[in-house]
């Protein structure tokens, strides 16, 4: 299966509650029950009420002294909209960073528990060997040994370094020693992976702060990105996350994970629009390659669906 049909099949429950609402208009006169109802189709699929109000805006303006069965109008004006948001958020793909950036390039990857960090960096590790780079792990979650495993268990799978301490250890000192470990050894990348903590814990988050401070003093200039992974079943708290983790340690790029699980895909959208953050990989599945760079056209595509037609005309297609 393509790329494109897994992130198309990913976002199918996304796109059925936008689409049903769609068919629902296509063909009849948009009164303002409809509209209404398609407004509460776009908040379901949390866009966010910023981008459905420039939505509702944008259609009522087309829809005057139109045909409101006209072809497409409504599926035209979505998407418009939706590109005008996403496609600032199209940033550079993390290879073409690196060949920015100095060497090693020291990326810090952050978020809350359970949204998928190390996978993530064990993914992302994967395609930079894929890519001939060096990547070297470090396992900056110290709070919990079970994360120091499964970071392990992934980087002999993929076959690169990790540099790890005893569970219990000072994360900040982890980093320091990976840092310099990375440098002694002259890999391309650092990927540091950190405990989940809730976004909510100003502890927790001034640890954080640790970490970025200790990083600047072994590597200046690092991090060179910070990488902030959202779970995007989640749907507003994400939004959440992404203010709060912003505030914390200035995140640079985002990755939304589990696409294929939700009807809330339009979070991303919210999120573009609200923090004007570059999404840089969004994730559909489970393997590899279903983590990919993050292409606005595609995504709208699969989000929103092709063109919709109305009965009449879906009759006369089937005619010719």
């Amino acid at each position: 299966m393509g790329w494109l049909q897994r992130l198309s099949e990913g976002l199918s429950k996304t796109r059925d509650v936008v689409r049903g609402s769609l068919d629902r208009l296509l063909g009849r006169a948009a009164d303002p029950a409809l509209l209404e109802a398609f407004e509460e189709a776009l908040l379901a699929s949390d866009l966010g009420a910023r981008v459905v109000e420039r939505v509702m805006v944008r259609l009522q303006q087309q829809l005057q002294g139109a045909d409101a069965s006209q072809v497409g109008l409504v599926h035209q004006t979505l998407r418009d909209t939706l590109l005008d948001v996403l496609t600032p958020a199209q940033g550079l793909p993390l290879e073409a960073l690196l060949g920015q950036g100095p060497k090693p390039f020291v990326i810090l990857v952050v978020g809350v528990n359970g949204v998928g960090k190390t996978t993530t960096i064990a993914k992302i590790a994967q395609r930079l060997v894929q890519g001939g780079k060096v990547p070297l792990l470090v396992a900056a979650d110290t709070f919990r040994a079970a994360a120091i495993d499964q970071l392990q268990v992934w980087a002999d799978r993929v076959g690169v370094d990790v540099i790890r301490h005893r569970h219990g250890s000072d994360p900040a000192a982890v980093v320091f020693d990976g840092i310099a470990a990375a440098k002694a050894r002259q890999v391309d990348v650092v990927l540091i992976d950190t405990a989940g903590r809730l976004h909510t814990k100003s502890n927790l988050m001034e640890e954080l702060r640790k970490i970025t401070r200790v990083m600047a003093q072994a590597c200046p200039g690092a991090p060179h990105e910070v990488l902030l992974v959202l779970d995007a079943t989640v749907g507003q708290n994400a939004l959440a996350q992404a203010r709060q983790f912003h505030q914390t340690v200035g995140v640079t790029g985002l990755v939304l994970t589990k696409l294929d699980g939700t009807a809330r895909g339009g979070i991303v959208v919210a999120i573009a629009e609200e923090l004007t953050l570059p999404v840089r990989l969004i994730g559909v599945g489970e393997s590899v390659e279903d983590l990919q760079d993050f292409q606005s056209a595609a995504f709208v595509d699969a989000l929103i669906g092709p063109a919709a037609t109305s009965s009449v005309e879906r009759d006369a297609e089937k005619v010719r």
